[in-house]
């Protein structure tokens, strides 16, 4: 979920391939910071996870544009994959910040969207903040998440960079507020790579204060 900046994004990446399948440093490198292996509070705190294994939280989103109930994770970098957590955004409000003279818009949340409006949502934050020149959506289905009725989105897109990247969104819109967990990565490898990482971040996730 991540192509906006290539060349700075893969300087940024080059670093983390090398230390995030070991765990990194002890406090991360640059604008990264070490995830450890504990229940942490993601986003804004209004969801919880814990990973399977040791993850760098990216200081400042990059698809999101840095949107307070956001928080973006990577193992490899963000060239080649990424998890994006929204920890309960409030109806009214959009996935990231834009003019409301531009001519592309993303549409804001609503707490009464259902499955398939969400997912039109987030093919439209691909178009527009994030470059996608091709978007497919592979499978949309019912999936339980945090306890509550929610949904599976399964696409794959094509970006300027020429790259394939496949992702999987599961969330549920909670007392008119949108929780969700975004994993998109490099079609290639990377994606089934992270995939089991994911699921069990998935289901190791509560809802927060």
């Amino acid at each position: 979920m991540y192509r906006l900046t290539r060349i700075a994004l893969f300087a940024a990446a080059l670093p983390l391939a090398a230390c995030s399948s070991l765990g990194g440093g002890e406090y991360g490198i640059g604008d990264y910071t070490l995830v450890r292996v504990h229940r942490v509070d993601v986003g804004d705190g209004g969801m919880s996870v814990v990973a399977p294994r040791p993850w760098n939280e990216r200081r400042r989103s990059i698809l999101f544009d840095d949107v307070r109930e956001v928080e973006d994770w990577t193992l490899n970098g963000p060239l080649l994959d990424g998890i994006s957590f929204v920890s309960g955004m409030k109806s009214g409000h959009y996935l990231i910040r834009q003019r409301r003279t531009a001519d592309q818009q993303v549409p804001k949340f609503r707490g009464d969207m259902t499955p398939p409006e969400i997912a039109a949502m987030l093919e439209s934050l691909y178009r527009v903040r994030g470059g996608a020149v091709d978007f497919k959506t592979l499978s949309l289905q019912p999936r339980a998440f945090l306890g509550a009725n929610g949904f599976q989105l399964d696409y794959e897109h094509l970006d300027s960079d020429e790259l394939w990247r496949k992702g999987r969104a599961v969330g549920a819109v909670i007392n008119g507020r949108l929780y969700l967990i975004l994993l998109d990565a490099a079609r290639s490898h990377y994606y089934n790579a992270t995939l089991p990482d994911f699921e069990a971040i998935v289901a190791s996730a509560q809802l927060g204060r």
